[in-house]
């Protein structure tokens, strides 16, 4: 079978799965998440065995440090991917939603309501974890999932994804064959086989880097939902609490700096510099955190014993995805907007401050997904929104934006009821 016909195949299985899915009550759902969860718990071992293979061949492939985090499943992760099931399972079915209903001069009554999108293909780097993730999200939602993981996961992946279909074919022996499938090839070239499929595919979610989604946008002929990158920001405005500035930089930038809302810019206001940044510099580097500054921030830090490299135009566009940081000085909420506008990704940005007109001016004009006050970045997240898990950030702005959970995946119909009703 060649590689066309191999694609096309996955896509048609996923299309009739689909049809049959769009069907299935809540109650049956719900039974089959709860069945997935507890097969990945109890087939931990075998998870880990197989993560192991992949472990192996990341290192020997040279995978940077922050990659083979993302790759890692240890007990933990296992076991948040069970919990994030299980928090699916007891969330409100979307599929059937009334989104809006309204009744017309001529008599006829219309139904806005939510229905699935069809068939989903994932396409995510490292985290096998979101096959679990986007597997499930996808299946409660009504839909079809085809799963392309990267091939550092390929084994991962496949014992996942293994493990749930058999879970659920035990749940309800009517589970639609085709619902949640992994592309069994790690031939580059199945990307765009089957992103060409528009007959059977609906819809792309990209996880990843940025040239990961690129490439996948280029080549696509189904929509994309994409975030480039996470360029992210902390802001520390002129009545930050300095403490509770430290405590959210140092969080934001550090917990994981390998993902996407991990911070990758400091902003702080020239007012409160000299009190806020040598502390937390020295707290930064001692966590191994690389400070690339502009002009005032390295003049303000020459001689605290903290080295920093001064900041190129590059920088501020930089998705590290490691433990570096830039800083800038600016003056006031304004230029902290502008330069967020100006260099940021649209993903998540944050600021500290006690002024509430302030904290409204930044969350008002700031162009991104996601802005906070006063909380790190690192809670731009489909788990820590209530989603139960997400299966993506979304920077665009047509359709879905941010944490993308149930809701996010799925579309919309219209009903009509009449009695005889014709158009005159």
């Amino acid at each position: 079978m060649s590689l066309t016909e191999e694609m096309t195949d996955l896509a048609k299985r996923a299309r009739l799965a689909s049809r049959r899915l769009a069907s299935l009550s809540s109650d049956d759902k719900n039974k089959c998440l709860l069945a997935m969860a507890d097969a990945i718990e109890a087939n931990a071992p075998a998870i880990q065995q197989e993560n192991a293979r992949d472990m192996l061949a990341g290192a020997e492939m040279g995978l940077a440090k922050p990659m083979l985090d993302r790759l890692l499943l240890d007990e933990g992760r296992i076991f948040g991917m069970a919990v994030g099931l299980r928090e699916v399972a007891v969330l409100p079915d979307p599929v059937g939603r009334v989104i809006e209903e309204r009744s017309r001069p001529s008599g006829l009554k219309l139904t806005k309501v939510a229905s699935p999108i069809g068939v989903i293909v994932i396409i995510y780097e490292s985290r096998p974890n979101v096959t679990a993730d986007a597997a499930g999200l996808c299946f409660k939602s009504g839909n079809a999932t085809i799963l392309r993981g990267g091939k550092e996961a390929i084994h991962s992946n496949q014992i996942i994804a293994k493990i749930m279909v058999e879970a659920t074919a035990g749940a309800l022996p009517a589970f639609p064959a085709g619902a949640i499938q992994v592309v069994p090839t790690t031939d580059r070239g199945a990307i765009p086989e089957l992103l060409s499929l528009t007959r059977f595919v609906d819809l792309c979610i990209p996880r990843g880097g940025e040239s990961l989604i690129r490439a996948v946008t280029e080549c696509s002929h189904v929509p994309v939902i994409k975030h480039y990158k996470g360029v992210c920001h902390v802001y520390i405005d002129a009545d930050a609490d300095a403490a509770m500035a430290e405590e959210i930089v140092f969080n934001s930038k550090v917990h994981r700096p390998g993902v996407c809302n991990a911070a990758e810019t400091l902003l702080v206001d020239k007012s409160v510099a000299t009190d806020v940044l040598p502390r937390l510099a020295k707290r930064l580097a001692k966590a191994n955190v690389e400070l690339r500054g502009d002009k005032p921030t390295q003049a303000l830090l020459d001689g605290s014993g903290v080295e920093v490299t001064p900041a190129s135009a590059a920088d501020w566009d930089e998705e590290y995805l490691d433990l570096v940081l830039s800083v800038k000085i600016v003056d006031g909420v304004g230029e902290a907007i502008e330069h967020i506008n100006t260099h940021g990704s649209g993903h998540t940005e944050t600021i500290v401050t006690g002024d509430s007109a302030a904290a409204k001016r930044f969350q008002t004009e700031v162009d991104s997904s996601t802005i906070f006050w006063n909380a790190s970045t690192r809670f731009s997240d489909g788990m820590e929104f209530g989603m139960g898990a997400e299966i993506g950030i979304s920077t665009d702005k047509i359709g879905a934006r941010g944490p993308m959970g149930l809701e996010e995946l799925t579309s919309y119909k219209w009903l009509g009821v009449a009695d005889g009703l014709i158009r005159k």
